[in-house]
């Protein structure tokens, strides 16, 4: 099974841009759709962006269309959120996961959403001026 350690955030201005990583390890990364979901303060955590297994089509919440972009590299293990434009409502702790299959929605996949040790230590982003 997949776990993944997440690097990358740090505190921006509006409009800045930042690239998280994250980094698989224990399984064949290739096998499975990947998420990036994030967590602000007081709120339940929501999807940012998922990607099939080969890298097709991906999904983008509606908050982050147009200025995100999700990619994977499956020979390092790694999942990249180039995430340009920032605005102050992206704040919030960002993980990445295994997902369900998904079309229209994308949600974590049945281990992680029963388990929440499956879950890494996320990177915090932070904008604010």
């Amino acid at each position: 099974q997949l776990y993944f350690v997440e690097s990358g955030g740090d505190l921006v201005q509006p409009g800045g841009s930042l690239r998280l990583s994250c980094l698989a390890s224990g399984d064949t990364l290739d096998d499975y759709p990947i998420g990036w979901f994030r967590q602000a303060p007081g709120k339940e955590r929501e999807v940012v962006s998922c990607i099939s297994s080969r890298g097709g089509i991906p999904f983008y919440s509606d908050s982050v269309k147009g200025r995100f972009t999700i990619s994977r590299d499956n020979a390092k293990n790694t999942l990249f959120l180039q995430m340009n434009n920032l605005r102050p409502e992206d704040t919030g702790l960002y993980y990445c996961a295994a997902t369900a299959p998904f079309q229209s929605t994308c949600v974590p996949n049945h281990r992680f959403q029963r388990d929440s040790g499956s879950w890494g230590q996320g990177t915090q982003v932070t904008v604010s001026s």
